[in-house]
């Protein structure tokens, strides 16, 4: 890809580096620029200048940007339960048991290879097993889960889920009777220093992570909560449930070995809410329960 120059204005004098390229290139992301920046690929006066820089009216900046890679992953046509998809993101609901992206053990048979399929162009940020891929939904997790098609939506909503302003409900079938109609959990949760496989509530190399919970529905051995994420922690509900006593049923990973019959975790990612990145409003979305839940939720029904 050729240089890019620009001589800055006025307009722009003692502006931040990133931010003042993103306004006079406009199809750049933040995000992007900041790693060329790290790259060396971006000078001012002929240094190399980091993101954070102040520009002065008058400087030369020079942006070298770096191609793009090319994304190793093989396109599968799987069918997607599309929600909503214009140009910028394509939201879906995901189905329990399918991997959001290719690791090692997954390389095919995953989300980001149906979209791959369906999108053929999807943002490079996360770079090149997990194009688009905003934010995750465990394997064993069913619901809404949004993508990005390009690097501005995808920085768009990223900020969005880092300023905590997206709305994400979750469904789940719990252990044990909880008294109170609802709560919070608040308690930092990092890796399990006894199973690197796992997470766990803990203050050492731990993020804060909170989650807010009301009852639906009490069926005396179970309960049937509603939750809402402030943070995005990995496997945070599941987690934070086994912390006070009331694991997900089903959960082969943190829930308890006489369960549920379901396989995997009961949650379902429910309702996502967002700022959309072009239309600038918010939009919601929901995903139905799926039917294995349901049938559980039936059965408990018709024993309590």
């Amino acid at each position: 890809m050729e240089e890019t120059k620009w001589v800055i204005s006025e307009e722009h004098n003692k502006e931040r580096l990133d931010k003042a390229i993103v306004k006079l290139h406009g199809e750049w992301s933040r995000t992007i620029i900041q790693e060329w920046a790290k790259e060396g690929r971006i000078e001012v006066n002929g240094k190399a200048a980091k993101s954070n820089h102040k520009v002065q009216s008058g400087d030369e900046v020079v942006v070298y940007p770096k191609e793009p890679e090319e994304i190793d992953i093989v396109p599968e046509n799987i069918p997607l339960g599309i929600l909503y998809e214009d140009d910028d993101v394509i939201v879906v609901n995901k189905p329990r048991g399918m991997v959001v992206h290719p690791a090692p053990g997954h390389p095919g048979g995953t989300l980001v290879n149906a979209l791959m399929f369906h999108c053929k162009d999807l943002s490079g940020i996360n770079g090149e097993i997990r194009p688009g891929i905003v934010h995750r939904i465990d394997k064993d997790t069913s619901g809404v889960l949004v993508a990005a098609k390009n690097d501005k939506a995808h920085e768009h909503l990223s900020r969005q889920l880092k300023d905590k302003k997206t709305e994400r409900i979750y469904k789940t079938i719990v252990h044990g009777n909880i008294p109170h109609e609802h709560g919070t959990i608040d308690a930092p949760i990092g890796r399990d220093p006894m199973d690197r496989q796992k997470m766990t509530v803990t203050d050492k190399n731990a993020k804060d992570a909170v989650t807010h919970f009301n009852v639906i529905e009490r069926f005396g051995n179970y309960t049937f909560l509603e939750c809402r994420l402030e943070t995005g922690r990995t496997h945070q509900i599941r987690v934070h449930l086994q912390y006070i006593g009331h694991a997900v049923a089903g959960d082969p990973k943190y829930g308890h070995r006489n369960t549920l019959p379901i396989n995997g975790q009961a949650l379902h990612a429910a309702r996502l809410g967002f700022v959309h990145p072009s239309k600038e409003e918010y939009m919601e979305w929901e995903a139905p329960m799926p039917e294995d839940m349901d049938g559980l939720l039936d059965d408990l029904r018709k024993k309590s």
